[in-house]
């Protein structure tokens, strides 16, 4: 055969990295403009688009030993380990990261795509441990892999390159289809542009329940899931950003609700904030609620309207683990609602944006399930590119 993969660890891609952490107590390293990856931060789309978190420049320089360039290959190795993401710009890791910056001998799309497909091998080693379990940059750094020589490994990234370019694309659509439906929001009803200025007097305050019903997660048995597929899929605070779901119950609870797409989703617990379902239905666990609108269309104006609400009530709290919110928060919320001409005006413009961020999602889904079909053959070497070998 004329494409021999040759064996070697993950050392010899290039450098490895483990991230680091500012010191906590130096407030002036927190808040600039420097993204600070997390392994919340690699479970979307392949590249580092957003962090939670961001550093200063003086954040940076006390950590610069650890500082990642652009398409570097960021590695979970604590914990939950084998989530992967590359970075798109200069940025710092905290220590649960190992990073693979590539060398010029290979190619650093292909070494994402190889690290994604080392998931099995790593959810193996993490459940070795019956504690919190590490894979330290010695033993990361000695994890032996196959690849091919670097016109092979260019080719294979291309082919799955290009779906996950497509999901990256939608993404972005999503964003300025959001952003679109947030500005005319604000342009009507907080700024009351096509009013002359100023709200009309037959607009009325109303609480939340005036626009929806609030549906709660009903608390399932956690000895009943399962990772394997049996049943229905089971939605956790910690699948809501990505809409991503690992785990799966046979339970049928009385109290269950399954979420649908298109439905308002807020997590209760670390953040509070709206999100569009836009995958298949799920079972809505505990901590987590769905905001029911009670109009036949209106989605849009009810999740513009819960975006402040729900910030506001995030950046007022104060705990020493994590923030929490409930019913009580919820049953204060006051809004000013609008008439139904003012409202089924809105909802023309902006229910097609929710129907198309909703599609986008689910294209993504089959993009990617495409993706994940397509990753293990590839660099498996199982495909023959004999053709492209000298």
């Amino acid at each position: 055969m004329k494409c021999e993969w040759k064996q070697i660890t993950i050392e010899e891609l290039g450098t490895i990295i483990t991230g680091k952490t500012p010191t906590t107590k130096k407030y002036e390293y927190w808040g600039g403009e420097i993204p600070f990856v997390t392994p919340k931060d690699l479970q979307g789309t392949k590249h580092i688009v957003r962090t939670e978190r961001f550093i200063t420049d003086m954040g940076m320089e006390n950590v610069k030993g650890s500082k990642l360039p652009p398409d570097a290959i960021c590695v979970s190795c604590i914990g939950n380990i084998g989530y992967v993401g590359m970075t798109t710009k200069n940025c710092i890791s905290n220590q649960q990261i190992n990073s693979i910056i590539v060398n010029q001998n290979h190619d650093a799309d292909f070494i994402y795509y190889l690290m994604k497909s080392l998931w099995t091998f790593f959810k193996n080693y993490e459940g070795q441990s019956t504690t919190l379990s590490i894979l330290n940059k010695t033993q990361f750094s000695r994890i032996k892999i196959r690849i091919p020589q670097l016109k092979i490994q260019k080719e294979i990234a291309e082919i799955l390159s290009c779906l996950d370019d497509k999901i990256e694309l939608n993404n972005k659509i999503n964003e300025n289809l959001e952003q679109q439906a947030q500005a005319i929001y604000k342009s009507w009803f907080v700024n009351f542009e096509p009013f002359g200025g100023v709200k009309p007097d037959s607009w009325k305050t109303e609480d939340i329940y005036s626009l929806a019903n609030i549906i709660y997660g009903a608390p399932f048995a956690s000895k009943k899931f399962n990772t394997e597929g049996i049943g229905k899929p089971i939605i956790r605070i910690r699948d809501i950003r990505n809409q991503q779901f690992t785990t799966y119950t046979t339970e049928e609870h009385p109290k269950g609700y399954l979420l649908q797409p298109g439905d308002i989703v807020v997590g209760m617990d670390g953040e509070f904030r709206p999100y569009i379902w836009g995958t298949d239905e799920a079972w809505l666990n505990q901590r987590i609620c769905v905001f029911k609108n009670k109009r036949p269309y209106g989605k849009a104006f009810l999740y513009c309207t819960l975006k402040p609400l729900l910030h506001a009530v995030e950046q007022t709290q104060v705990a020493t683990t994590v923030i929490h919110i409930g019913k009580k928060d919820f049953d204060a919320f006051r809004i000013s609602v609008p008439d139904s001409k003012a409202l089924d005006r809105f909802d023309a413009l902006t229910t097609p944006m929710i129907e198309q961020i909703v599609s986008n999602c689910f294209e993504n889904k089959r993009l990617a399930f495409v993706r994940d079909a397509l990753l293990p053959k590839l660099i498996s070497g199982k495909v023959n590119f004999d053709n492209l070998c000298p």
